[in-house]
């Protein structure tokens, strides 16, 4: 196997036009033909982790967290991020990462945190504007279904928790084809009349040309008369956080006691418990203070997230617990997200947990 072909998989599940700006997702060091030996998964690259690749021999790293974010103008050996660029190139050891594209996915790395906690009736907490086309196309009516499916299992109709999703309006087609044309139906030169079917779906942007090919594809015309809208709707499935609740309220100090447990914590830095139950939870891995005000509009109980600073935790307001577990600790289950995902896919392939504790926070 090819390093190529993990990364394909990775990227239709979590597509780097899915990232932020400012993030730098993808494959940072190798190449995309090398083929793999072992594979390790890790939620930060260290030097302790390429160390860990070169005793299990793993020539593929795959990590949550990009270690080169900014451009790199030389490489010595005084820094870190050089010695880890210089330790990979030295082994052949590839190096991918998969981050902010993997926080904003719905089956991402805040449903593996829901997962955790016992979430249930999950929804992005604060889902992303214009990541949607519409494909409008006009098809032969007895073609019409076998045209949609194809679009469909390309990615194409889906809305929330419904798939195979599409407007139809049934009317007449006319079109005259020329010389150097060869139509599906009818004879150069001559008008012809058809039957049509003008059917409309939702696509994702990052599938819009997956599902275009798929369209062409099937179609039985040489011209395919179509065309796409781009959208500024909110999609559902994709964005910031996510938001869901508790089968059963809880106190809000028992609660704390249990978030504690199931995410392995030390420590949790709260505000004033405000709540005396908590039932609707907001969550959102790494670093989320950005995401305080929608879990206010959306009422929840509880905002579970990391990297709080200290005069963000007023803006609590008194109307909800911020519950800062850690940017480590709350990412950390990223790497069982991704080995799970990986193994069901690559069912006779072994994927490797990295055993090293990248977290660089220690506590007495």
């Amino acid at each position: 196997m090819q390093i190529k072909e993990i990364i394909s998989y990775l990227e239709s599940w979590a597509p780097p036009s899915l990232q932020e700006s400012y993030d730098n997702s993808g494959l940072l060091i190798g190449e995309k033909d090398t083929e793999v030996s072992e594979v390790l998964i890790t939620l930060d690259i260290t030097e302790d982790v390429i160390d860990e690749a070169i005793d299990t021999s793993a020539n593929l790293i795959i990590a949550h967290h990009p270690f080169i974010f900014k451009g790199i103008k030389r490489i010595g050996n005084t820094h870190w991020i050089d010695r880890c660029i210089r330790k990979a190139i030295k082994h052949d050891i590839s190096i991918y990462a998969i981050h902010t594209n993997l926080d904003n996915v719905h089956t991402g790395v805040n449903k593996k945190i829901a997962e955790k906690i016992g979430l249930e009736n999950l929804s992005i907490l604060q889902p992303k504007n214009e990541t949607l086309s519409k494909i409008t196309v006009f098809i032969p009516s007895e073609n019409k279904q076998e045209v949609l499916d194809a679009m469909f299992e390309a990615g194409a109709g889906n809305i929330g928790n419904y798939d195979h999703c599409s407007f139809q309006v049934a009317g007449t087609g006319t079109f005259r084809g020329n010389e150097d044309s060869n139509p599906t139906i009818g004879k150069q030169g001559e008008v012809e009349e058809v039957s049509e079917t003008r059917a409309e779906v939702l696509v994702p942007n990052y599938r819009l040309g997956a599902v275009l090919a798929a369209m062409h594809r099937a179609h039985p015309y040489e011209e395919v008369a179509h065309f796409v809208t781009q959208l500024s709707n909110t999609n559902q499935e994709v964005g910031s956080g996510m938001i869901g609740e508790l089968p059963e309220a809880m106190e809000s100090e028992a609660f704390l006691s249990y978030l504690k447990e199931r995410m392995q914590l030390k420590m949790i830095r709260h505000t004033d418990i405000v709540n005396q139950s908590i039932k609707k939870v907001a969550i959102c891995g790494g670093s989320g203070s950005f995401l305080l005000g929608a879990a206010q509009r959306k009422k929840a109980d509880i905002f579970i997230t990391g990297d709080f600073k200290y005069h963000d935790f007023f803006e609590a307001n008194k109307e909800i617990i911020i519950a800062d577990i850690g940017h480590y600790e709350s990412e950390v289950f990223t790497k069982e997200l991704i080995q799970d995902a990986l193994t069901k896919n690559f069912t006779k392939f072994a994927f490797r947990l990295s055993q090293v504790d990248t977290n660089p926070i220690k506590y007495l």
